[in-house]
């Protein structure tokens, strides 16, 4: 039974009149004359009993690859603050992850990228909680959202593991791990309104701000116009060259976008994102195999009807494969091999790896209508491309470095939807849809007096020819240092006579060149870093700034365990603090990588 109110009406309704504080104050007053302390001598330990709560502390941190995280992230933080919480943002390439077990609260946003790993600005974050000395976090609230490929085996992998390890490490989950496809929007708007009513609630709690707690603005991009991924410009492409010889394997471009009159701005080490149009070939082949003429209607995911070729050209990702296109089609087909293939990975990870989609129509013929066969398709993305060129050397250009995908199959050849669309089929003179995606942890040094070290493969070179334009334009003074590899000298030199001249002038301070195909040992940029190891470990004790930009699964990770090796054995540290050491050079910002 409970007890009657003991108070006055009056006295009552005064006190219904108060707020929380003031409850709070005077409750500590009442007690402390109900042990008989006097008010003068009371009033010090009701202040002190009534002292607001620290405020809580939130960060929201993107770990970004693409831009998507990043755009996230940004949301959330306005989110958030449109609810009265006061939130630092902040990148992973500007957090010291040393700091982490000092949080409070903290909002993690991030792609995930080659093979399951995550986004480059965030790998000295992902070192430190999976290092040998575990952090403790327990003092930690967090939570964690995904985004990710499902075309991928480890399909959103960095945000999982982000999420298992800081449960791991005694953090306290605020709310459980989103996970988003290349379609994010509605499931990271889901998350986003999940979490932020919980980050709310807990600040709410407190009295007051911190003074720590200070926003930061997002960082502005490149770009000063308002063209993006969702508003492209429509450029020209005005040359396209092929860099590689007639007699090489590779099918290398050089490809130059007319940006006048675009107010388009980028950086060197920027990408340029170039939106595709299918092959008119490939959607023929898939129209005929479903026996469709092309003019049928269909509906596109924002409402807007179509015929289903033109569906095909500009709206749907039909080159790339995945699990749910081969599950969906199992089933459609009622096919049993097919099954077998879909519920098995092993079996299903070998076959989208070594099969289009337009092959699965070709082996397993089952006519779809026009919807359903839409239906089955990734909407289309674009594709970026690190720059080649700095705008202080080329105006209103921007060039790019295009190695050719084909492949064969079914007694077909096929190229990748973008190289082949840009180095092949577009011609010159013809409109292509871009935009710059701003790459701010890949940045040449602010002092041009730096000495850099570049090491790339390939068509990874395209982001240091843009490093060279713009360290001739500014009159930098700092050493320049090429690790250049590809097949063979006189077939896969890229840009050969501008790297020569660079040479000659003296802003190119030394190269190091390793042709894989042409001596009796296949030789790699990695073998030749090890060979230079006093060299390297030199200039980095002058400072230098490292780059790789290249393959993530294989030249990116050799390029790492030899340049650890290097530190390992020139530095005379073990291999743990090599490896610190190196991942120190990443957040101080010294050891930049753009992989793919």
């Amino acid at each position: 039974m409970s007890q009657a109110n003991p108070l006055p009406a009056e006295l009552s309704a005064q006190l219904s009149a108060l707020s929380p504080t003031q409850l709070a104050w005077l409750s500590g007053y009442c007690w402390a004359q109900s042990q008989g302390v006097s008010g003068a001598a009371a009033e010090p330990t009701i202040l002190q009993a009534a002292a607001p709560a620290v405020s809580r502390r939130v960060l929201v941190l993107s770990a970004s690859q693409t831009g998507n995280a990043r755009s996230v992230a940004e949301s959330l933080h306005a989110k958030l603050q449109a609810a009265g919480v006061e939130a630092r943002l902040s990148s992973a390439g500007d957090f010291k992850s040393k700091t982490l077990p000092d949080e409070d609260i903290v909002l993690l946003v991030t792609s995930t990228q080659g093979e399951g790993e995550p986004p480059e600005e965030a790998l000295p974050l992902y070192k430190f909680i999976y290092g040998k000395k575990k952090p403790d976090l327990s003092k930690l609230t967090f939570a964690v959202l995904g985004l990710g490929d499902s075309s991928y085996p480890n399909f959103c992998q960095a945000g999982k593991d982000f999420d298992a390890k800081f449960a791991e490490l005694g953090a306290g989950r605020l709310n459980d791990l989103g996970i988003c496809d290349l379609e994010f929007q509605a499931n990271a708007d889901a998350w986003v309104a999940a979490v932020v009513p919980k980050v709310a609630e807990l600040t709410a709690q407190a009295a007051s701000p911190s003074a720590n707690t200070t926003a930061h603005s997002p960082a502005t991009p490149s770009s000063g116009t308002a063209y993006t991924k969702e508003n492209p410009y429509t450029a020209t492409l005005s040359v396209r060259q092929k860099i590689t010889s007639r007699t090489a394997e590779k099918d290398v471009e050089h490809i130059e976008i007319d940006l006048s009159g675009s107010d388009l701005r980028y950086q060197a080490g920027d990408a340029l994102g170039v939106w595709p149009l299918n092959a008119a070939g490939l959607v023929q082949e898939i129209l005929d195999l479903n026996q469709l003429t092309g003019s049928e209607t269909v509906q596109l995911s924002d409402g807007r009807e179509t015929d289903i070729r033109t569906a095909l050209t500009e709206s749907a990702d039909i080159t790339q494969n995945t699990p749910a296109f081969i599950q969906q089609y199992a089933e459609l087909t009622n096919n049993e091999a097919l099954k077998t293939i879909a519920a098995d990975k092993a079996q299903l990870d070998a076959y989208l790896a070594a099969t289009p989609p337009v092959g699965v129509f070709a082996a397993y013929p089952h006519p779809l209508d026009a919807q359903t066969l839409y239906s089955l398709f990734r909407p289309q993305t674009p594709r970026l491309y690190s720059i080649a060129s700095a705008q202080d050397e080329v105006g209103e250009e921007v060039h790019l470095t295009i190695g050719v995908v084909r492949f064969d199959h079914h007694d077909h050849t096929y190229t990748g939807a973008a190289s082949g669309y840009l180095g092949e089929r577009l011609e010159e003179g013809s409109e292509v849809r871009v935009f710059v995606e701003p790459n701010p942890n890949f940045r040449l040094p602010q002092n041009g007096d730096t000495p850099i070290i570049m090491i790339g493969a390939g068509t990874g070179v395209a982001p240091f020819r843009s490093f060279m334009q713009q360290r001739a334009a500014n009159g930098d003074s700092g050493k320049n240092w090429l690790f250049f590899g590809n097949q063979r000298l006189a077939d896969d030199f890229l840009y050969q006579l501008e790297w020569s001249d660079w040479r000659n002038d003296g802003l190119l301070t030394r190269a190091d060149l390793a042709w894989s195909r042409q001596g009796e040992h296949k030789v790699y940029v990695q073998h030749k870093i090890t060979e230079r190891a006093a060299e390297v470990w030199n200039w980095l004790q002058q400072g230098a700034h490292i780059y790789v930009c290249g393959d993530a699964a294989r030249m990116a990770r050799d390029v790492e365990n030899a340049l650890i090796e290097v530190i390992e054995t020139q530095g005379k540290l073990s291999r743990d603090e090599a490896e610190d050491y190196l991942n120190d050079l990443r957040e101080d910002k010294r050891y930049q990588r753009d992989v793919y």
